[in-house]
């Protein structure tokens, strides 16, 4: 398994089951950017460090996220970043690459892409490959 590279402005993207290796080996911190609402609501992985990317309500940029996305890489290890599905995690791999942090973004996010009835959780994601996970 290995990163797959892009010219995007981060690290590369990662498959959800690599991300999982770094964590568990400490190569990687996992950072959810996330709202808090969702893990809250639709889960979370134990462990993973939370900086949201944008806020419920009104999907407003958070404020604290340079400062808490630097926290989160003490010690100089790589960043893996989930989302939804792969896309604000991409933005936020951007922003902390552009504060020198090594980010990768992880495929498919925590609930993959819709399937034909736009439902998420069977086509791809976090959960649906079995990785850790919790609902309250």
């Amino acid at each position: 398994m290995q990163p797959r590279p892009v010219q995007a402005g981060y690290a590369g993207d990662v498959s959800p089951q690599l991300a999982w290796h770094w964590v568990q080996s400490g190569e990687a911190v996992l950072v959810d950017v996330r709202t808090d609402a969702e893990r809250e609501w639709v889960g979370f992985v134990p462990g993973a460090v939370n900086v949201a990317w944008k806020q419920w309500p009104g999907m407003v940029m958070n404020p604290l996220f340079d400062s808490q996305i630097q926290a989160a890489a003490a010690g100089g290890r790589k960043l893996v970043l989930l989302c939804r599905s792969g896309v604000r995690s991409v933005a936020a791999a951007k922003r902390a690459t552009e504060l020198g942090l090594q980010a990768y973004n992880i495929l498919e996010g925590f609930e993959g892409d819709p399937d034909g009835n736009a439902h998420r959780g069977r086509r791809g994601g976090w959960r649906h490959h079995g990785l850790p996970w919790r609902q309250n």
